[in-house]
């Protein structure tokens, strides 16, 4: 009897040990068993704010940042980016990766958050990406310590997240000729202090001193913007947007005497935003 009992003892370890406990994780949650699609590798990351193009049948986010007006634009300021070195901060979801590449470019592509850049290299794969490099960590720490120039820097919705944005313009300027900023920027005409977008900024600008100007700068809370999956601004709760004049002087202060302005929008959402291509 006592032997039966330790018998039916032992059945009922191994069988406990077979089964699952209840919400544990199981390994093979991790395998895909559907038939292999670029989909899937796009389903694997929450959180896409940019599109594919239609004739791929991908379904991501909204943007169509694979054939970006400003971008079109840029190059257009630019000229010929064949064989041309470029260094992209912030790249988000790699739209503009594909769209520099496919202009002849050699691109390095430098992204800080985790997602975006699971979602660049998921990019890179599906247009088949093959003269562009995308680095996971702070495009600021890259500007600081590489010796590398560039033909041009694409800045393209970054400067309003910096938390030091006068320090970035300054990095740049050491390591290239030729920048593209799309950014946001203040500027009381166009988002006057009793604008609700105004909500978000501390009330009174901080001045610095930058080669010899005095440089308006507005500190700015995310709030919880940051909580989302679709989040894409910068890695602290801390940045400063410029005012829109202290912007071009800071950038005539650095070397850039040639800039063109495009794409001016002072009615969007989140605050006045424009396309600014400069070069020394």
């Amino acid at each position: 009897m006592i032997l039966n009992l330790i018998h039916k003892l032992k059945q009922k370890l191994q069988l406990s040990r077979l089964k699952p406990k209840k919400n544990s994780f199981d390994i093979f949650d991790r395998y895909i068993v559907s038939l292999p699609s670029h989909q899937n590798a796009v389903d694997l990351v929450h959180g896409w704010n940019c599109s594919f193009p239609p004739e791929f049948g991908i379904k991501a986010g909204r943007l169509a940042s694979y054939s970006d007006p400003r971008i079109t634009w840029m190059i257009e300021q630019h000229g010929s980016l064949d064989g041309q070195h470029v260094l992209e901060l912030g790249p988000l979801e790699g739209g503009h990766t594909v769209m520099l590449e496919q202009a002849g470019a050699f691109v390095e592509a430098v992204e800080a958050n985790q997602l975006a850049y699971l979602r660049c290299l998921i990019t890179k794969e599906i247009f088949g990406l093959s003269r562009s490099r995308i680095w996971l960590g702070d495009f600021v720490k890259w500007l600081e310590s590489t010796q590398k120039t560039y033909d041009l820097i694409v800045a393209s919705g970054v400067l309003y997240h910096a938390n030091d944005p006068l320090g970035l313009i300054e990095l740049i300027a050491e390591r290239t000729d030729a920048v593209y900023f799309w950014t946001h920027f203040m500027d009381d005409r166009y988002m006057p202090p009793s604008d609700p977008r105004r909500l978000v900024f501390a009330r009174e600008p901080e001045l610095q001193s930058f080669h010899g100007l005095e440089v308006r700068t507005y500190p700015r809370t995310y709030l919880n913007a940051a909580r989302s999956a679709e989040f894409c601004g910068g890695p602290t709760d801390a940045h400063r947007w410029l005012h829109r004049d202290d912007i071009l002087a800071a950038l005539r202060a650095v070397g850039f005497t040639s800039i063109h302005l495009d794409h001016e929008n002072p009615d969007h959402q989140f605050g006045p935003a424009i396309s600014i291509f400069a070069r020394r």
